[in-house]
This record gives C-alpha cells, structure tokens and sequence, in this order.
C-alpha cells in the first residue's frame, strides 16, 4: 500500500485518477499568496521509490485510466527521469489515457521542443498552471517566479507540442490597489495562451489576512465580494477564448460561473451584473460554505 507523503494535494478534476507523487512539495515555495507546501522542504523521489508505488498499484491498474503526478510541480523533473517514469507507467496501467501534473513555466521552459513532444506521445497530456496574474507588477509583489513573457512563452511552447492546458487566475489577488490591472493583463495572457481550460479561485488567507498583507510587497487592501465579483467582470469581458471550458465554481467562489468560451460569455456577464445590479439580493454563497 501507497504511503503518501502528506499534506497531499491534487485538482479537482484528478478525483478519480491515481495520484503518484514523484515530488514532495514545491521547487520554488515562495509566492506570498499560497501555503500549500510551506510545511515541505522541496525534494525529488528516488526512481526505484517511484517505480514501486506504481509496481503496487498493478493489481488494480484496470481501474486506472488518468494518473495525476504530484506534488507541487512534477513537470520540475528531467525530461529523462519523466520519460521513464511514464514508460513505467504506460506498462503496468493498460488502460492509460492520460498523464497529468502540476507544472511552473520555467518546467516547460527547460524542455526542448523534442522532448515535450515526446512526453506528451508517452500520455503527458495536460498540464496544470497557477498563472495567478498577467500582471507582471502584481507578479513582482507576489514573488511569484513568473513573469507575463515567460509565462506565455512557455505555455504555448506546451500546446504547440501537445499538451493541453488548464490555468487558473486568483481573483483579488491584487486588492484594491492592482484590481483593474490584475484582470485586464490577466486577461491578456490567457487570450494569448488560449488554454483549453480556464479557471479563477479567490484569495484566500489560511493563516489570516494580516499574515498575507506582511509578505506582499506594498500596501494591500482587500476586495469585498463585490468588489471581487466586479473584477471577475472586467476579466471576462476582456477574454476573447476561441474555444476554452470555464470553470469558477472552487469552494473559494461567492458566486459560481461555468461555461464555454466563447458561447457562454454573454450569459455569464449578464449572471454577474445581475449581481451587480442588485448585491443586496444576489444568490452568492456565505462565507461560511467557501471552507468546504
């Protein structure tokens, strides 16, 4: 039996797929905003390690079509120990569909256009990326490891060898301070991504707002949801997506969006000016359900 090196985190489309952790916690660990791995000191597993996780799943592998590898960004990892372990795989899980991780820009960056390729023949066939922001301002002020051309560079390179994409933009990210240029410049990156699937969650503070606004270089001051919901607005209605699934329906989200870009862009702005139009009657969730 697996023992999973914990905490252990995954998306929520990767609920059915077996989770491999060929990383424990993060390779860059620094963005103010995200606690996820801050009680992980970054590391790769050893091959033989690896190799047996997945040696132990073969008694129930004909369960098995998707195979999600975590943690934090699996894609760090070198085109060759990838290789390999997606061999491996692609031998004891007959059924394989699809191989998934997390990944930052400068994961993809470090692969040829050759070898992304080939990951992507040997099942890598969706990548997972926290853009956050096209904003390389907020970007800065975040410590994110990122920036607006690396990003975009590196995630058309991905796409262009094979690889779909699922991003996620963190609404209010900025505060009140960047709100107008997070979405727009947010927006700009992904329309120049164009990713299959796109997704926001809001900013939350597991270990208080106060906590948060000390890492963040310069002043922040936080949306209310209103205010967040306004930003979501000014994002969608700069997204111009030739064919992109949204998702904003995270436990994080007050109100809740999903469609197709672009058929249900009009429909979904109409959904939040109704919101607009009249806050004090809006369906939104309540704080409390966002920690679910």
């Amino acid at each position: 039996m697996i023992q999973y090196d914990e905490p252990l985190f995954r998306p929520p489309s990767e609920a059915y797929s077996f989770i491999l952790q060929v990383t424990l916690g993060c390779a860059w660990n620094k963005c103010a905003f995200c606690e996820m791995y801050s009680s992980k000191q970054f590391r790769t597993r050893k091959e033989e390690d690896i190799f047996a996780d997945i040696d132990s799943m073969q008694p129930y592998a004909n369960h098995y079509r998707k195979v999600f590898l975590a943690d934090g960004n699996a894609m760090v990892l070198s085109f060759d120990k990838l290789s390999r372990i997606l061999d491996r795989l692609n031998e004891k899980f007959p059924r394989l569909t699809r191989v998934s991780a997390y990944a930052l820009p400068k994961d993809i960056e470090a692969k040829t256009d050759e070898e992304l390729q080939q990951l992507a023949a040997k099942g890598l066939k969706l990548l997972y990326v926290g853009i956050e922001s096209g904003d390389d301002e907020l970007l800065g002020r975040i410590n994110k490891s990122e920036n607006y051309e690396s990003t975009a560079k590196a995630l058309k390179r991905a796409r262009a060898a094979g690889i779909k994409l699922s991003v996620m933009i963190l609404n209010g990210l900025g505060g009140k301070n960047y709100s107008h240029q997070h979405a727009l410049n947010s927006a700009k990156v992904v329309n120049e991504i164009q990713p299959e699937f796109l997704s926001t969650l809001v900013l939350s503070y597991p270990y208080g707002e106060e906590h948060f606004a000390k890492k963040f270089d310069g002043e922040f001051i936080p949306l209310n949801t209103v205010e967040l919901i306004a930003e979501m607005k000014v994002f969608i209605e700069n997204l111009e997506l030739e064919s992109t699934v949204f998702r904003s329906d995270h436990a994080s989200n007050y109100l809740v969006l999903r469609g197709n870009f672009p058929r249900d862009k009009q429909e979904m702005l109409n959904r939040i000016n109704t919101v607009l139009n009249d806050p004090a009657n809006a369906k939104l969730r309540e704080e409390w359900m966002r920690g679910l």
